[in-house]
C-alpha cells in the first residue's frame, strides 16, 4: 500500500485560500502580524490536513542571513540588466548583499540554483523573468520556492503571478493593447507581430494584448523569433522574403526590434516611410537608433527597486501583488502608412 505523503505548507495555503507566505507567518512563528480571521483559517486547514510544522525549518528561519538571491534569465539582456540595477541600488541603500544567478529560461535551471542557494540561508529570493507554459516544471519551481518560504525566506517574482510569495507584475497586456490602438489610429491595417519563444507567458501576454485591440478588418502576419538581436534580425529577413510587407510591425521586445530594424534597412526598406516599427520595454539603446524606436516603456529600474523592497518589508499587510503600469512612448519609427 502506497504511503500517503505528509501535508506540505503549500497544501495548507491552498486549502485555506491564502498565499504560502501568509501560511508560513501563521504556522512558523513569524513576528509579522496576520489578522485573527486569516490565522484561524490557516490553523483550521493545518488541523484538517494534519500538517506538522518543520521544527528544523523554524530554527533556520531565525538564522537567515542578510543575503538576497536574485535569479535572472539573462544578465546580459538590457531588460534584466536594468532590473538588476534597481535591485542592487536598493540593496546598497539598505546594506544588503545580493547574489545573482543567470538561469536562462529553463525553470529546472532555476530549481538547481535554488538548491545551491539553500546553504546561504537567504533572507529573500527574487525570481525575475517570464514564467513558462510548462506546468510540470513550474510546479517543481513552486515547490522549491515554497520550501524556502517555510525556511523563513521571503519570495518575490518579477513577471507573471502564479509562484508562491509576492509578485511585481508589469502591465504587459495593457501596454501592448495601447500600442495597437495607437498604430490603428495612425491608419495601419496590415500588421506583422514578431514574438519571442512561445513557451514564455510574457510573449503571450504582449501578443494577445496587441491582437485584442486591433480592429476586425486588420490583417496580421505572425513571426516567431528568439528573444535576441539576432532573432529579430532573422525575423526581419523573413518579412523581406514574404509576398507583401506589412505597414506596421510590433516586436515583443526592444532587443529583437534592434535586429529587425537592421535587417529592414539592409533590405532597402525605409523606416517609417515604408514600414513602421514598434517595440516593448524601452531599453536605453532604442532612443539612439535611427530612427528612434516607438515602444512601450516599463520602469525596469524601479521594478527592481520594488522587488527588493517587497523582499525585505516586514509588514504582513503589504500587498502580495504590485502592478506596474506601462507607458506608450511615441518616437520616429512610426508614422501614417503611405497607402
Amino acid at each position: 500500500m502506497e504511503r500517503k505523503q505528509p501535508a506540505r505548507l503549500a497544501d495548507v495555503a491552498r486549502a485555506a485560500g491564502v498565499s504560502v507566505a501568509t501560511a508560513s507567518r501563521v504556522l512558523n512563528g513569524s513576528p509579522h502580524r496576520v489578522s485573527d480571521q486569516l490565522s484561524e483559517r490557516v490553523r483550521e486547514a493545518a488541523r484538517r490536513l494534519r500538517y506538522a510544522p518543520n521544527v528544523g525549518a523554524q530554527v533556520l528561519a531565525r538564522a537567515t542571513s542578510q543575503t538576497v538571491a536574485l535569479l535572472l534569465h539573462d544578465v546580459t539582456d538590457p531588460y534584466f540588466a536594468q532590473l538588476a540595477g534597481g535591485v542592487l541600488a536598493e540593496a546598497a541603500r539598505r546594506n544588503v548583499r545580493v547574489l545573482i544567478a543567470d538561469t536562462g529560461i529553463d525553470p529546472d535551471s532555476e530549481v538547481q540554483h535554488l538548491d545551491s542557494l539553500r546553504g546561504y540561508r537567504p533572507r529573500a529570493v527574487i525570481v525575475a523573468g517570464s514564467r513558462t507554459t510548462d506546468e510540470a516544471a513550474e510546479q517543481r519551481l513552486s515547490e522549491h520556492l515554497a520550501d524556502l518560504l517555510e525556511l523563513g525566506a521571503t519570495v518575490v517574482s518579477v513577471g507573471q503571478p502564479g509562484l508562491p510569495g509576492r509578485v511585481v507584475r508589469p502591465a504587459n497586456r495593457e501596454g501592448a493593447a495601447a500600442l495597437a490602438r495607437f498604430l490603428t489610429q495612425l491608419g495601419h491595417r496590415r500588421f506583422a507581430v514578431v514574438a519571442g519563444p512561445e513557451q514564455l507567458q510574457v510573449v503571450r501576454e504582449r501578443r494577445e494584448g496587441f491582437l485584442s485591440a486591433l480592429p476586425e478588418d486588420a490583417e496580421v502576419a505572425h513571426v516567431s523569433a528568439e528573444f535576441s538581436r539576432d532573432g529579430g534580425h532573422k525575423a526581419g529577413r523573413a518579412l523581406l522574403d514574404g509576398a507583401e510587407l506589412p505597414t506596421a510591425v510590433f516586436v515583443t521586445s526592444d532587443v529583437q526590434a534592434t535586429g529587425l530594424c537592421t535587417a529592414l534597412r539592409e533590405g532597402g526598406v525605409s523606416i517609417p516611410e515604408q514600414v513602421s516599427v514598434a517595440g516593448f520595454d524601452d531599453i536605453p539603446i532604442v532612443r539612439d537608433l535611427t530612427p528612434s524606436l516607438t515602444t512601450v516603456a516599463l520602469p525596469l529600474h524601479d521594478m527592481g527597486v520594488k522587488a527588493l523592497e517587497a523582499a525585505l518589508v516586514e509588514d504582513a499587510d503589504y500587498p502580495d501583488e504590485l502592478m506596474v503600469d506601462a507607458e506608450l512612448i511615441e518616437r520616429s519609427s512610426t508614422a501614417r502608412p503611405r497607402s
